[in-house]
This record gives C-alpha cells, structure tokens and sequence, in this order.
C-alpha cells in the first residue's frame, strides 16, 4: 500500500517493555506500512501512524510508558488528530482507570471510562470470537458479519454504543474495538488474527496520511 505521495506510510510500533512488538511489526509490514518498531518520541510524534501495543497487566504497562516518557506523545498526536492504534492493553491504557487486582491506576486517559475485569465464568477470554461493529465502522468495512478475532485478556471496558464502538461478548458485554476520529484501538489482536486481522491492519493504513 502507498500513500496519497506513492510512498508507504510510516509506522512505529512504540517500544516500552511490553507487547507483540515484531509480531506487530510483521503484521504491519506485509500488509504494506514501512514499520519501526522502538521508543524514539520524536519519531513517534513524527510518523504517519503510532501503535500502542500491550500485554500483560495494565499497571505494568502504564509503568513502561511512563519510564519512557510516552504518555505525552500519545495524548498529543491524539489531540492533533494524529493516527493511533491501541492493540489489547494498549488499548486500555487509552481510558482514563484500570482496576485490576485491586490496584487502580490512571491511564492516559485519551478515552472515558474504566478498565475492569470481566464478569464471566471462565477467564481468561482467550481464543476466536465474533464482534459487531457499528454500520460506518472504518477498521471493519468489508469485514463479514461472522468474522472472528483473536483475544486473550480478563479485563476490558465498558462498550459505549452511542459513540460507536464495537461490542465483543464474554459473559458480558465489553468494548471490543473503538474508532474515536484518528484514534482507534483493539481489544483483540489483528497482528495474531490472519487474513481478517490483515484486512483491518489494512484498512487503518488506508487512514493514514
């Protein structure tokens, strides 16, 4: 893919301790972005696209972002209209809490709402599972209906139909993805869910400017 100058949009896969970096990369990269993958600011500010990956405990993850000095970077590029792509707890960084263990910690803070744990008989979350993305959905257009994700995680947030977002389902529902402008993020990972995680990467490049 190139962009509206002919050349591939520039990517960077922020690099702050944690998440499916070269996965995410790789994803990224075969469906036609020219991806970096590290924790450089200024070339996070300066690219076409930041992703925001994440595993493990948001508490954790907030720590590596701040260690590197990333939380002022995203929230900027968000402000500027900027394309970010949050991917599992990279996406729930974006809201304001995460309440996990009994621990509550502030997020970046760039989405309302907090980050809780499933109420669900079995977590965690983990395999393919269908989502139901609003009608102008940007990241699922040309997606079929019964299109599976793959998730893996005990914690979401709350979905907020009225702003658009898609709605997963784990003994509740749960934000499965959000499209907020030039923001978006994914509860699932695209990088992990083949030809359809693909087709979304793909439509998020499409995006890009």
């Amino acid at each position: 893919m190139t962009g509206p100058t002919g050349r591939r949009p520039r990517v960077v896969v922020l690099d702050y301790g944690s998440g499916n970096l070269r996965s995410a990369q790789r994803a990224l990269a075969r469906v036609g972005a020219d991806v970096t993958v590290g924790d450089d600011l200024d070339a996070a500010l300066d690219a076409d696209g930041l992703v925001v990956p994440g595993v493990g405990a948001y508490a954790a993850c907030m720590a590596g972002l701040d260690r590197v000095g990333a939380g002022p970077v995203v929230r900027e590029r968000v402000a500027a209209g900027r394309p970010v792509l949050g991917i599992c707890v990279g996406m729930q960084v974006l809201y304001e809490l995460g309440d996990e263990h009994g621990v509550r910690t502030a997020g970046l803070g760039v989405l309302a709402g907090e980050v809780r744990r499933l109420a669900a008989p079995i977590l965690p979350h983990m395999g393919w599972n269908t989502v139901r993305p609003p009608a102008a959905s940007v990241l699922f257009a040309g997606l079929p209906a019964d299109t599976r994700f793959y998730f893996v995680h005990s914690y979401a947030a709350k979905a907020d139909p009225d702003a658009g977002d898609t709605i997963g389902e784990h003994g509740e529902p749960f934000a499965a993805a959000v499209e907020r402008g030039a923001l978006a993020a994914t509860q699932f990972h695209p990088e992990k869910s083949g030809d359809a995680g693909a087709h979304l990467l793909t439509n998020w490049l499409a995006t890009l400017s």
